[in-house]
């Protein structure tokens, strides 16, 4: 049976075999399970006791000063106050019961966490805008839409600058190697190649600021803005980059008004709350084929509105980006790697010819031209210094002019 003890610390509980114990036997309680020495203990079912400021006014309180005295004889039961005087200092432990939920219910240490992972919209997304370079936004818009006629889906990485009030230009897309099918888009990462790219970018003074993919048209008879599918890719990209300005872009099909097809972009943030629940691991990762797409799954409740819940609608996780273009410092004219042909030397022959009328490093200020280069020069001295020329727009050294030249010729 449980008793509660009250005392000048507060409402405290003490657990006893039963009523037919005596005064002394709960004396003996209270000390184990309330670190209070027995002599130092002063009992009353009165609660004026704690109002007591002397020895003498304890003594006035006689109803269980009798050691012998049997709890049941007091009527006290389950749930009884007893009122607790005590001489001394101690440090009051924690609470040992579990705090009770709505009609008494024992919530568990998960519930009270999920209690609190309340989901609601961001408002605002931590970048102020997202600027494409127009001619690599057109090349992977032109690829999916003319050459996979948005029958599958396809992806890359957005590389650029994030300036300081949170503008995100976009300069370049690399295209890692990939499989995309209707409704999947599956990344071979290649981490030799992603050490070319990011030696690359850090020579042009540029770094990774987003991710970018394709939605099929069979997608587009759905109703959702991203799949749950799409919600997880989309996050683990943002995690990992560690970018608060990160930005992940959407292509799609959509009909206009003519009743043909426009190529639409969309941009969003997902948001910290997003973010959050991937990095804890609340997103339950396995999705089968009977899960709703338009709602991510939970491994947990969490509180959407005022309900209790393991399904979200993706929605809450999306942060509208404005978006914008600009003509960036290159060109995406040489062929883009890792798409349906392999890239060979005799691109770079083709490219040159027929850029001979302009200065060498504007014919090379092209990413997909430099990552092709990257593949046969060193990355760490030959691949920073012709990214820095580019950047610079200074004249490439004579040494690597002939040496770009004898590869083209050579093809």
């Amino acid at each position: 049976m449980m008793l509660r003890i009250r005392s000048r610390d507060g409402l405290e509980r003490v657990a006893v075999e039963n009523p037919h114990i005596t005064i002394a036997q709960l004396k003996a309680v209270i000390q184990s399970q309330l670190k209070i020495p027995i002599q130092n203990q002063t009992l009353s079912t009165n609660q004026n006791i704690l109002l007591a400021k002397t020895h003498d006014d304890l003594s006035k309180f006689t109803d269980m000063s009798n050691p012998n005295t049997h709890l049941s004889s007091l009527n006290l039961s389950h749930g009884s106050i007893v009122f607790l005087a005590y001489e001394g200092e101690r440090t009051v432990a924690g609470p040992t019961f579990h705090p009770a939920g709505s009609f008494g219910r024992k919530m568990t240490m998960d519930d009270l966490i999920a209690k609190q992972m309340r989901i609601t919209r961001q408002e605002n997304p931590h970048c102020e805008l997202v600027s494409f370079d127009r001619d690599c936004a057109n090349a992977f818009q032109h690829y999916v839409n003319e050459t996979l006629a948005f029958a599958v889906k396809r992806g890359g990485m957005m590389y650029g600058t994030v300036s300081p009030e949170g503008k995100v230009e976009v300069d370049f897309i690399y295209e890692p190697p990939q499989q995309g099918t209707e409704d999947n888009l599956l990344f071979f990462r290649d981490h030799d190649e992603e050490r070319l790219v990011e030696a690359i970018a850090v020579g042009l003074g540029m770094r990774k600021v987003g991710f970018i993919f394709t939605q099929t048209i069979s997608q587009d008879k759905k109703d959702y803005t991203l799949s749950n599918k799409e919600v997880l890719q989309a996050a683990q990209f943002h995690s990992e980059s560690e970018l608060k300005e990160w930005v992940t872009a959407v292509v799609k099909l959509e009909v206009n008004e003519d009743g043909g097809a426009d190529v639409h972009f969309e941009a969003f943030q997902m948001s910290d709350m997003c973010i959050r629940l991937f990095k804890e691991g609340w997103f339950e990762t396995d999705i089968g084929e009977d899960f709703d797409p338009k709602l991510s799954k939970m491994k947990k409740d969490v509180v959407v509105g005022v309900k209790d819940t393991r399904d979200v609608d993706n929605d809450f996780f999306l942060v509208v980006v404005k978006i914008f273009d600009h003509q960036g410092p290159l060109s995406t004219i040489f062929p883009i790697e890792n798409r349906n042909a392999p890239v060979t030397m005799k691109a770079l022959k083709n490219h040159l010819d027929r850029s001979k009328g302009l200065p060498f490093v504007k014919r090379i200020s092209d990413f997909h031209l430099l990552l092709s280069l990257a593949r046969v020069l060193d990355v760490s001295s030959d691949v920073p210094a012709l990214a820095e020329c580019v950047q610079t727009q200074t004249a490439v050294p004579e040494g690597y002019k002939i040496l770009i030249e004898s590869m083209a010729s050579a093809a």
